[in-house]
């Protein structure tokens, strides 16, 4: 390999480059952003003890020196310490697998184990009442347009009214993440099966399910777009689910970003349930919202973390194997039969939901 060290006499920050270039090709962008910031606070411990990392060689590297670090992140957050132990604990294995130093790989776990904090279990807290209520208050497309901003033109406020509730029900009855929601495409949805697949977290395929009221909602955006993307000159698959309605967007088809989907929750929030509520609500508290009303509805861990897609889902995969039917079925029962928004809907009114 042309990018391995070959000899001991490699200096530390050198094999710190080699070491994140393994990482960069194996994991995700984010990660390798993480593990970089690690290693860089790893080398700030390091020259905080008078160890040149250009200059010195990974040689005189030892087990020491990670308990040091240890100590150093007493500062950090304990989900920061966890992270960063996670990666400098990985360039230590990576020094020892390309026989760069005798790492005593024992030392390291146990060293972990006596020095770092514990990962404290923290209760997830959200306005999951709120959220209810907003996503009530959507249901009628007419709450979003009575007052919106005046700069705009009446087929722009109408457009953002529009999109803008389809945006929202589809991160609290989707679990997508702001981003995921963002990056989708018309194309992107299976519309006879309500369904999309997407690129997740760590690069990960999944499958995400659409509720008849998202679907709905999204059909009745698209529809007031319609004239707006017939003259976009471009494949309807390949334009964004959720576009930009702006001055700045002009009559091209963009797509929204991460800053607009935030955006989007935080005007929408203050406008359906006052100021005092932005900030408390964001995208991700939709996700939240998601994941407790799948376990409220199942009481099945395994169901709520297959269909929020956490990470450690393989870890939960070692005790119980769930098929699609069984997926789709809980998804059915907790968003489409007895939904937690429909309870807040006046009788009257419950055969005019989409």
């Amino acid at each position: 390999m042309p990018d391995a060290p070959e000899t001991k006499s490699t200096s530390i920050s050198d094999a710190i480059s080699q070491y994140l270039r393994m990482v960069e090709r194996a994991r995700s962008k984010a990660t390798m952003l993480s593990y970089k910031n690690a290693l860089g606070v790893f080398s700030q411990m390091l020259a905080g003890k008078k160890i040149n990392t250009v200059e010195t060689p990974i040689g005189q590297l030892d087990e020491d020196h990670f308990a040091k670090f240890i100590d150093h992140l007493n500062d950090y957050s304990n989900a920061t310490e966890q992270l960063y132990l996670q990666a400098v604990k990985g360039f230590y294995l990576y020094l020892d697998s390309e026989k760069l130093l005798d790492i005593n790989q024992s030392r390291l776990t146990v060293l972990i184990r006596q020095r770092a904090r514990r990962p404290g279990k923290t209760l997830l807290q959200f306005p999951a009442e709120e959220i209810v209520t907003l996503l009530t208050k959507l249901s009628d497309v007419e709450n979003l347009t009575a007052s919106s901003g005046e700069d705009e033109d009446g087929r722009n406020v109408k457009l953002r009214a529009y999109r803008d509730k389809a945006f929202i029900i589809t991160l609290a009855e989707t679990g997508l993440r702001v981003h995921e929601a963002c990056n989708l495409r018309r194309g992107s949805i299976d519309w006879n099966e309500g369904r999309a697949i997407i690129t997740g977290k760590g690069n990960k395929e999944a499958v995400i399910r659409f509720t008849s009221r998202a679907m709905v909602a999204i059909k009745d955006y698209l529809a007031q777009r319609a004239e707006l993307d017939g003259s976009s000159g471009k494949q309807l698959s390949s334009l964004p689910l959720f576009a930009r309605h702006d001055k700045g967007a002009g009559k091209k088809v963009k797509p929204i970003t991460t800053t607009t989907g935030r955006n989007i929750v935080e005007e929408r929030v203050e406008q359906l349930l006052g100021k005092e509520m932005v900030g408390k609500i964001t995208p991700h508290s939709f996700r939240h919202y998601f994941v407790t009303s799948t376990l409220q509805g199942t009481g099945n861990l395994a169901i709520a973390r297959r269909l929020a897609r956490h990470e450690n889902i393989q870890v939960t995969d070692r005790y119980t194997h769930l098929s699609d039917e069984e997926l789709d079925r809980a998804y059915y029962e907790v968003f489409e039969k007895n939904p937690r928004w429909k309870s807040k809907v006046p009788k009257e009114n419950e055969d005019n939901e989409p």
